[in-house]
């Protein structure tokens, strides 16, 4: 998908306060915007992070949203994954700089921020619709509902012992869990804990959700594979044993014996942009150091 250079006219910026190398890269992101003729804003943390005294602020990411063409975001994984829950149904685009460490979802490093500026707002970009997960904690006639964009991961608590999970997909039972954890996750978030707990690497536009578990008790256990429409509830059997919810790693729930938690597609998308020249398996090679050649 490509847009004209006259569709992206006023640009957000949105920092990660605790990144202080990343101010040098904004200022230079703040001065090639003003040198291609855009109108720029930021929300008041980044204002006062990046001493930007003379740009119009908003009081947060969510409003500065609805007020913009396009966000770009200076940070790592972490700060990017944050930004898409808090600018979610918004439709607005999000660029990431990279000023962490692996950064899977930032599209430019902070050395080639001018030049992918120029490209981006000559109109050679694509845009990427990634799928947000729900979360929907059922409990004694109550319920909340979380938002993730990589993963949800049921986890035990501090007590080294297995927990108990029954997992049914579409109504249907599924098996019964004896682990460490389960990961629920995105194709956006194959790439994080779930790749690290042995998850396969799935291609962004795949619709499907990957069930990982976390060091399972039974050795015939695998990773299962399903389309992104699936319902999937999980049920907290143990006893007398404390389990969390984290969504992306960043929002925590404490989880009760009995506990339903039901993880599906939200009907929210994140947009990425892409400029011209990225892709997904320019980013694995880069980042894993894949060769492409003969070993």
């Amino acid at each position: 998908m490509k847009k004209t250079a006259d569709a992206l006219q006023r640009i957000g910026l949105i920092a990660n306060p605790e990144k202080p190398r990343s101010i040098a890269v904004i200022r230079k992101a703040v001065t090639q915007l003003k040198r291609l003729g855009r109108d720029i804003l930021c929300d008041s943390v980044t204002a006062q992070f990046a001493r930007l005294n003379t740009i119009p602020t908003t009081t947060d990411p969510g409003s500065l949203a609805l007020q913009c063409d396009l966000l770009l975001v200076f940070g790592g994984d972490g700060t990017m994954l944050q930004v898409a829950r808090e600018t979610a149904g918004s439709g607005v685009p999000i660029l990431g700089i990279n000023a962490g460490h692996l950064g899977f979802l930032a599209a430019v490093q902070e050395a080639n921020v001018a030049d992918a500026l120029r490209t981006v707002v000559a109109g050679r970009f694509r845009i990427e619709n990634r799928a947000l997960l729900e979360a929907v904690i059922h409990r004694d006639g109550s319920s909340a509902v979380q938002t993730a964009l990589n993963d949800f991961v049921l986890s035990r608590g501090l007590a080294s012992r297995l927990i108990e999970l029954e997992v049914a997909v579409n109504g249907e039972l599924l098996t019964r869990y004896r682990c460490d954890g389960l990961i629920a996750s995105s194709p956006t978030g194959s790439t994080a804990y779930s790749l690290a707990a042995g998850g396969a690497i799935v291609s962004p536009d795949a619709d499907v959700l990957t069930l990982t578990p976390i060091c399972p008790h039974t050795l015939s256990i695998r990773p299962v594979v399903m389309s992104l429409d699936s319902v999937v509830q999980v049920t907290l059997l143990s006893r007398r044993l404390e389990a969390t919810l984290a969504g992306d790693g960043q929002q925590q729930t404490l989880l009760c014996t009995g506990d339903r938690v039901l993880i599906r597609r939200s009907h929210h998308v994140v947009k990425l942009l892409r400029p011209e020249g990225s892709s997904f398996f320019a980013t694995l090679r880069e980042k894993f150091g894949w060769s492409g050649g003969n070993l």
